[in-house]
Parts: C-alpha cells; sequence; structure tokens
C-alpha cells in the first residue's frame, strides 16, 4: 500500500510536541532536517514507528528524520503544509541549529571547524614520522643518510608550519583572506624568532627554562617579549585570525574603495602582527600550556584512572557535540618535538567499544531491521566512525551505549598503563596502526580488552523491546523465473569502491536507506548504471534516483552534505522521466569544486527498495571502472 505523506507528516510533528516546537524545517536527498525548540518534548521512539520512517537521530543540533529519496521531499511538502512553519534550506537549519547552542558549544563546534580541514597534512606527517620511526629501528644507521634527511623534511613540514595551516584554515572559518592569514602564521613562525621548540633547556634542578644562551627579548616602546616563536601552539594562531578578520571586514567597510585595495592588507597585517607578538601570542600560550598540562596530567594519572575516566566519558561528549575540542588538544600534542599524541589511544578504546556494543546487539537481536542497522554500524565503529553506532543503534537502546562506555573506560585504562603513543591525530580504530609505530601489540591488547569487556556487557544487558506481534502478510506467489532472476548493477563512476559502513555519514553507513556500497570518484562524471529511467534529477543536481528495467531502484548521491552547493560544480545531462541505457552520460561534477568546498566526493549508491529482494552482494571493492560490475541483487 502506498505511503499516505500527510498522514506520515502528521506523526512526525505531533512526536515533536508540535509546530510551536520547530524552529527550523528542512530536508535533504534522504531525511527531514528540523530544528526543535525544546528537545525534551521529543518522542523518538514513536516517531521511529510512524510509517514510512526508517531511522530517527540527533546530529549537529538537528533532529534528523529519515524517509528516504523519492519520498522525504513529499513528507516535507505535507509537513510545512500542516505544520505552517516556513521551509527552510538545508544549509538554513545547520545555521539555526548552531545559532540555538550556547557560546560554550558554538565555540566547541568552531575550534571542530578550523582542525578538520587540516587532518589530511597531520595525519600525512603522522604517518611519514612513524614510517621513519619505525625503519629507523630496523635499519641501524639510517639516521645520518641523505634518505632520511629528506623523508625527515617531508614528515616535519605539516607540523613545522602548523600555525600557518591553522590561520589559513581559521580565516576560511571567521571570512577573511586566507592569504593575509598565511602571512599572519608565517609571523609567528618567522627564523628571525627563536625556534619553539629549542627555547628551553633543563636547569641545574631539571626543570625547563627559557635558554639564555638564545632567548633575548624585542622592545617596541613599553612592550617587551621574548624572542620565541609560537612552533607548537594553536589557540594563540586561532584568536590573531579572529581579531585579523573582525579588523579586515571593518576595515573594508570603513575604507574609501579608491584606497582600500593598498590601506586595508597593510594596517590589517601592521595591527595584527604587532598585537599577536606582544599581547595575543604570550597570553594565550600560556593559557594554552595550561590546557596541555592539564589533558595530560588527567590523562597520565597513576594506575591509568586518567585513561578510564576519559575512556568511559569520551562518548558522552561524542552525543553533546564537543569532542571537537579533542582536535584542539591532539594537535598540541602532536605539535610537540617528538609528536606524542597520549590522547588518541583512549578515544580509540572508546569507539572499538561503541562498535562492540552495537555488534552484540547485532548478534542478540532477533528483529531483523535492528541487526540489518547494528551490523554495518559496529564496522564502522572499527574504522574510527562511530556516528551511525552510537545514534543508530546504542544510544536508542540506552544499555548498549552504557556497555560501550564501560568497555571504553576498561580499554582506555589499558592504554594509559601502557602510555601508547601516535604521531598524528584525526586517525581512530584499525587505521590507528599506521600512527602509533612502536605501540603496535599494546595498541592490540587496549582495542580487545575494550571490544571483549563491551560486548559482553552489551549482549548480557540488552533485550528486544516487547512489540505487538502484527500478522504475517499472505504470502504472494513468485513465478520460478522471477525468484532465480540475478540483477546487476554496474559502476556508475571510475574510482575506488569501498563498503557501506565505511562512509562518512550515519545514515548511509548504517544502511538505513538500503543496501549498497560506495565509490570516490577520480573522474567527475556518473553515467547510467543499467538501462532503466530516470525517476528524478534533485534540484541541487547532486543526487539521481532511478528504476531499471527489471525493478531495482537506485539512489545516486554524489558527495557527503554536498546539498550545502546549491548545484555550483555539478551539470545535470538527464531529466526526470528520461529513458537511459547503460553507460550513458547522466551528471557531471566537478571533484576540485567540492574538495574546496570542504565536502567529501564519496558517492553513495544505494538500493531502495533492497527489501524487495532476498541478497545483494558487493561484487568489488578497491579500483573499479567505469561500467564494471558492482552489485548482485537476487
Amino acid at each position: 500500500m502506498a505511503l499516505d505523506y500527510r498522514k506520515a507528516a502528521q506523526g512526525v510533528l505531533d512526536n515533536i510536541g508540535g509546530a510551536s516546537n520547530v524552529a527550523s524545517a528542512a530536508h535533504c536527498a534522504t531525511r527531514l532536517r528540523l530544528v526543535i525548540n525544546d528537545n525534551s518534548k521529543v518522542n523518538k521512539e514513536a516517531i521511529e514507528n510512524v510509517d514510512g520512517v526508517k531511522g530517527c537521530f540527533e546530529a549537529a543540533g538537528q533532529l534528523q528524520v529519515i524517509f528516504g529519496t523519492g519520498t522525504v521531499n513529499k513528507v516535507f511538502e505535507e509537513f510545512i503544509s500542516i505544520s505552517g512553519v516556513e521551509a527552510g534550506t538545508k544549509e538554513s537549519a545547520k545555521e539555526a541549529a548552531a545559532q540555538k547552542q550556547n557560546p560554550f558549544f558554538r565555540a566547541i563546534k568552531t575550534l571542530g571547524d578550523v582542525f578538520v580541514p587540516i587532518i589530511p597534512a597531520i595525519v600525512a606527517s603522522g604517518l611519514l614520522t612513524g614510517i621513519l620511526g619505525g625503519l629507523s629501528n630496523a635499519i641501524p644507521g639510517l639516521s645520518g643518510t641523505p634518505a632520511y634527511t629528506i623523508i625527515n623534511m617531508f614528515a616535519s613540514a605539516a607540523l613545522g608550519m602548523l600555525p600557518i595551516l591553522i590561520a589559513i584554515s581559521a580565516a576560511k572559518k571567521f571570512g577573511g583572506n586566507p592569504f593575509l592569514a598565511a602571512v599572519i602564521g608565517y609571523i609567528m613562525v618567522n627564523p628571525s624568532l627563536v625556534n619553539g621548540w629549542s627555547k628551553l633547556v633543563a636547569d641545574e634542578s631539571g626543570l625547563m627554562v627559557p635558554n639564555p644562551d638564545i632567548v633575548t627579548w624585542l622592545e617596541v616602546g613599553p612592550l617587551k617579549v621574548q624572542n620565541v616563536g609560537y612552533q607548537g601552539h594553536v589557540i594563540p594562531v586561532i584568536i590573531a585570525i579572529l581579531f585579523m578578520s573582525v579588523l579586515e571586514k571593518w576595515l573594508h567597510k570603513h575604507v574609501p574603495e579608491i584606497i582600500d585595495l593598498f590601506v586595508t592588507p597593510l594596517v590589517t597585517v601592521l595591527c595584527t602582527g604587532l598585537l599577536t607578538i606582544f599581547i595575543i601570542g604570550p597570553v594565550f600560550s600560556g593559557i594554552e600550556e595550561v590546557i596541555l598540562s592539564a589533558a595530560n596530567a588527567l590523562i597520565q594519572l597513576p594506575f591509568g584512572i586518567g585513561g578510564l575516566l576519559i575512556g568511559f566519558f569520551y562518548a558522552f561528549t561524542v552525543v553533546a557535540g564537543f569532542h571537537h575540542m579533542y582536535n584542539m588538544i591532539e594537535a598540541q600534542m602532536v605539535s610537540q618535538n617528538p609528536p606524542a599524541n597520549i590522547w588518541m589511544p583512549v578515544a580509540t578504546a572508546a569507539n572499538v567499544a561503541q562498535g562492540a556494543a552495537a555488534m552484540a546487539v547485532a548478534f542478540k537481536t532477533k528483529n531483523e531491521k535492528t541487526k540489518s542497522v547494528a551490523l554495518p554500524a559496529s564496522l564502522s565503529a572499527f574504522l574510527g566512525i562511530t556516528e551511525p553506532a552510537i545514534f543508530g543503534v546504542n544510544v536508542r537502546y540506552r544499555k548498549p551505549f552504557i556497555a560501550g562506555c564501560i568497555g571504553g573506560a576498561i580499554g582506555g585504562m589499558v592504554a594509559s598503563w601502557f602510555g601508547i603513543k601516535a604521531t598524528a591525530y584525526g586517525i581512530t580504530g584499525l587505521f590507528g596502526y599506521l600512527i602509533t609505530t612502536g605501540f603496535w601489540v599494546q595498541y592490540t591488547i587496549a582495542m580487545l580488552v575494550a571490544f571483549a569487556v563491551a560486548f559482553a556487557v552489551s549482549f548480557i544487558t540488552f533485550k528486544d523491546p516487547e512489540t505487538a506481534v502484527q500478522p504475517a502478510a499472505p504470502a504472494q506467489p513468485v513465478a520460478p523465473a522471477e525468484k532465480a532472476a540475478v540483477k546487476k548493477v554496474f559502476a556508475p563512476a571510475k574510482g575506488t569502491a569501498i563498503k557501506s559502513a565505511e562512509i562518512a555519514d550515519p545514515t548511509f553507513a548504517a544502511e538505513a536507506l538500503g543496501k549498497g556500497l560506495a565509490i570516490i570518484p577520480t573522474e567527475g562524471r556518473i553515467v547510467a548504471p543499467f538501462d532503466g529511467t530516470v525517476e528524478m534529477v534533485f534540484d541541487t543536481k547532486h543526487a539521481i534516483a532511478l528504476t531499471s528495467d527489471d525493478g531495482v531502484e537506485l539512489l545516486i548521491h554524489v558527495g557527503i552534505d554536498t546539498v550545502n552547493l546549491k548545484g555550483s560544480g555539478y551539470t545535470a545531462h538527464c531529466a526526470n522521466g528520461d529513458k537511459v541505457k547503460k553507460g550513458q552520460l547522466l551528471l557531471e561534477f566537478n571533484i576540485a569544486t567540492i574538495k574546496e568546498a570542504g565536502y567529501e566526493t564519496t558517492t553513495p549508491i544505494v538500493v531502495t527498495n533492497t527489501d524487495d529482494f532476498g541478497d545483494i552482494k558487493v561484487l568489488k571493492t578497491g579500483a573499479v571502472e567505469e561500467g564494471q560490475e558492482v552489485l548482485e541483487i537476487c
């Protein structure tokens, strides 16, 4: 029976506290995105039981209700009609959600927005540092060779210039000129200043004090400061660029256009540079050192107590949305010489434990829908992406979430005992082996302990919620030829195929919309994966829904959160209702435009009518060519 869109919309509205409780409403290709005034009025369990709802979770200050492609837009129209709430965009919903948060949470989100874009550079440096360290241990004498010097130069580049990277990223966040920001970042690590890593020496008592042989003073009038650079610092850079951005925008408004090109950059750099060197740098580097000392002291409490506490509460901070502040702490840790990120192994224990708790649910539940969500969500957590497991399974059933916290606590305690160190941040879980060179055995033990404890507690305590038993629908006769029919989906793009669990989006990773896979494209084109019909080309051109001639309904979603691009960089070569042949060009997109805007190009390919079939197999992962078989459906 066809879904009653109005009834579905009414069901959602009734269980969120009514129209007066909605601050903003929008939708993307797969889900309603609602910003709620009072979350205590929301009944998530009731929403999930509304006909047509495939899942419900909170993330980034939004209540996200999953309906699926082709359905969500119709439900949204009815929702707007019956509620009287003004329709907004996904981007406006995110802005409304951010404004609803208190200043502390907005500040934490800002830190995440600054540090996340530079993770690839830090990961590259961390991996090279780890590889170099491992090779040096395996090959005595390597450290004195030209090869070592060259690779070490590559490995230290991002960390040595970290203030410049942070400055550019912060300028993009605060709306400043990234090139002026790069100048300010370079001022803070200018070779004319004493390198921040070499400014300290041990005195007679063993305490680290400024080296009197190299640290002198800079004086300008009444201002006086040590001539030390800011290698290894992050907070002073962010504050400096915040000031720079505010000043620059003010100057653009007040300086006459005829001289703006000359006056604004000059005054911006001069004022920001002087303020940074004499006030912002000294003040906030001191604050930063206190924060780093506190984090180190906490995690190194005796008997692993610090790791136990962090491991237990880590998932709570993910739910609350302020885990992004750890990026700052970890960035400080890896920017030391040598890099020593002792936070990451504890975070890994917490993430693995949440994955294990979800896996226990998958093994124990008798609900096929829950099982189909929990298993891929658990695998995703082992790779460092925990949102599907936390929001899709564990928080929903509560006891698995607590089980994950307990497992994270014990695993975190073990990680602290061993003193495991990483050479980068931004990677956890199984991929963490790449940045924990020298601690692989200890890292493995910490993960196994976290997994075992969380799985056991979750398996013992979890029980399927009691639900009314519905009479089974009479079986429909199926022709023998239909039973045996095997349907194929061919790769619509060239690139690297990955499993759904590896997608950095909780809805796609948990396969809430259906089973499938994703392709990370190397060319900006999408072709028809079979002979069929184009059901919908989304207005923003980032997603296409098709139906094959043999009944497979498919969603191709180019990029993650790329609806925010509003069609920029996309060109559609098909329209709703078009008949298409396998290999026919459907869409072109600019990979560089997507990446420069800060979005992933990962393209989920989802069989949205999964329930109509017995089995869907992923035939290929890794490198795939356009037109190669990737899914088998029967």
